[in-house]
């Protein structure tokens, strides 16, 4: 965005560059420069160099992505008469071929029209862009790798959400951080958004939502919602049908496991009650109850027990949730030693 423009209200120079890829506003109809070359038309009763009534002065503008620095040169339908010019809207219906060719603006960080829109909370203008341009552009990713539905996701825009989930655009493009929208849904908390992305009204099928999908952190959306201790989001995201035992791709945590790292009681109350695995392990053979023994919470720990984990189930180290209480009387007491019984009795050792 380092380049200049020349506002089309009140420039007039040598050479005008846009830096949008319409090559120049001096080709666009409506425009108010006139070919390099050509001198504009004059009528006989105005002096040449009369300024028009309401021009105002030059004044250079920095491009920002704003949507009001990129003001369209000729009046497109249905937008507000402030947006427009002198030229009225074509009679016929939908877009000239000069209009759609503003509509196809890509910025140097390669943004569109919608992107922009978005960003600059212009909803309006969104829709409108939105209406008329093919599902194709409208999955366009910028830079970032980031489409519309990402940014109106981000930015919580849920009218804009749901104009661009009826046009179909696909809903598993990921960003660069290998986020879609239902990712980036569950990290802002956005209950809304989330149940727009669910409702499955999404054509083609094929654009469906993926609940086990993964970002580059090896986390599917459920283990992003467990992370938040959203119960909500984590309920809506089960009764859409995502795996409760899923495991996330860098050390093979189920969201029970993440829970029980972040010590949050209700998060592991209702997982359980919603069937995860008690004793599902780790890629390093690790249970939810060797976490809850490592970490000290002997009220998770017991919470484990109670729903039937295996205290006796070993890690590849070795080593039991048993082992790792050694010297803690508060949890050992929640882990009895009856790995040695006799007709289903355990021993008691004694000195």
């Amino acid at each position: 965005m380092a380049r200049c423009r020349k506002e089309a209200a009140g420039w007039e120079g040598d050479e005008g560059q846009c830096d949008s890829g319409i090559e120049s506003l001096r080709s666009l109809p409506g425009g108010r420069d006139a070919p390099a070359g050509v001198e504009p038309p004059v009528p006989a009763e105005e002096p040449p160099e009369e300024k028009r009534p309401g021009e105002e002065p030059p004044a250079e503008e920095r491009l920002d992505s704003s949507y009001g620095s990129g003001a369209l040169p000729e009046a497109l339908p249905r937008l507000p008469p402030a947006c427009g010019t002198e030229e009225p809207p074509p009679v016929a219906k939908g877009l000239s071929r000069r209009q759609l060719e503003a509509l196809n603006f890509v910025s140097e960080d390669g943004d569109t029209l919608v992107h922009l829109a978005i960003i600059h909370c212009a909803p309006d203008v969104a829709l409108f862009c939105i209406a008329h341009l093919p599902t194709e552009m409208l999955e366009t990713q910028n830079d970032l790798f980031q489409t519309p539905l990402h940014l109106a996701v981000y930015l919580e825009q849920p009218v804009v959400v749901e104009a661009l989930m009826r046009k179909g655009v696909n809903l598993g493009l990921q960003d660069r951080n290998g986020n879609t929208p239902l990712h980036l849904a569950c990290e802002q908390q956005c209950l809304y958004c989330a149940q727009q992305l669910l409702q499955g009204t999404a054509e083609p099928p094929e654009h469906h939502q993926d609940l086990q999908l993964q970002n580059w952190q090896g986390l599917a959306c459920l283990h992003i919602s467990t992370l938040k201790g959203n119960i909500e989001m984590m309920s809506l995201l089960l009764q859409s049908g995502a795996n409760i035992d899923v495991q996330e791709g860098t050390s093979g945590k189920t969201p029970l496991h993440l829970a029980v790292e972040c010590c949050n009681r209700r998060a592991v109350q209702f997982l359980l009650l919603n069937g995860a695995y008690v004793d599902a392990q780790m890629y390093n053979g690790c249970t939810p109850l060797h976490l809850a023994v490592c970490h000290r919470d002997a009220a998770i720990a017991s919470i484990l027990s109670h729903s039937g984990a295996d205290t006796l189930l070993r890690n590849m180290e070795n080593e039991t949730a048993q082992d790792l209480a050694d010297g803690n009387d508060d949890l050992l007491a929640l882990l009895p030693f009856d790995d040695l019984k006799i007709s289903g009795k355990p021993v008691v050792c004694s000195e």
